[in-house]
């Protein structure tokens, strides 16, 4: 599964904002565990459904959407 794959988005589910394959955790609210100096192995065990390459695809969706943020382009 390409790392990208697993950033989903449902209606319905979430406020319909990106998760991570479908489940009910939301890529910022990784983001933000990262951002707050939570490291991917203390979120993994803190979540158990979620996998090292959910991390790695959360850290690639979010290093691709600053690049694009940074062109102007979207």
């Amino acid at each position: 599964m390409n790392d990208l794959n697993r950033i989903t988005t449902e209606p319905g589910k979430n406020g319909g904002r990106l998760s991570i394959r479908g489940l009910r955790i939301r890529v910022v609210d990784v983001l933000d565990l990262l951002g707050s100096g939570a490291s991917a192995q203390e979120i993994l065990e803190d979540h158990p459904l979620l996998e090292p390459e959910d991390i790695a695809a959360v850290l690639a969706y979010a290093a691709g959407h600053r690049d694009r943020a940074s062109t102007g382009s979207d």
